[in-house]
């Protein structure tokens, strides 16, 4: 028997959102592998482009700034996108690259992980 994984969908992560499209912004993500909606996004401070947040990492995308709204393919070009960036609560266990300092910066936003 054939075993099949669902992938989250666009926007299943969200539990609520801002009137209208306050809550969502377009967006330019680097070129690079697949994102699956939910994903944490940090920005990279040289090319203001956004990434997988890395709270390790030291280019500007240590800090969460925005939620990824639907999946993307993998690309060696940069991806147009749309992202959940304020005003809006969010199912944390559906997020991917989540942790607690994430938390606290998407809250700085009015992300809030519930």
């Amino acid at each position: 028997m054939t075993t099949f994984t669902e992938v989250p969908r666009a926007g299943a992560f969200l539990l609520s959102e801002g009137n209208g499209s306050i809550s969502r912004e377009k967006i330019t993500v680097v070129a690079g592998d697949v994102m699956p909606a939910g994903q944490v996004l940090g920005k990279i401070t040289a090319s203001g482009k956004l990434t997988a947040y890395n709270n390790a990492a030291t280019d500007g995308s240590e800090a969460a700034v925005g939620i990824l709204y639907g999946p993307l393919e993998a690309s060696t070009d940069d991806r147009i996108a749309v992202a959940i960036v304020r005003v809006a609560e969010v199912e944390e266990a559906a997020l991917t690259g989540f942790d607690e300092a994430a938390r606290a910066d998407l809250a700085a936003w009015l992300v809030i992980c519930r």
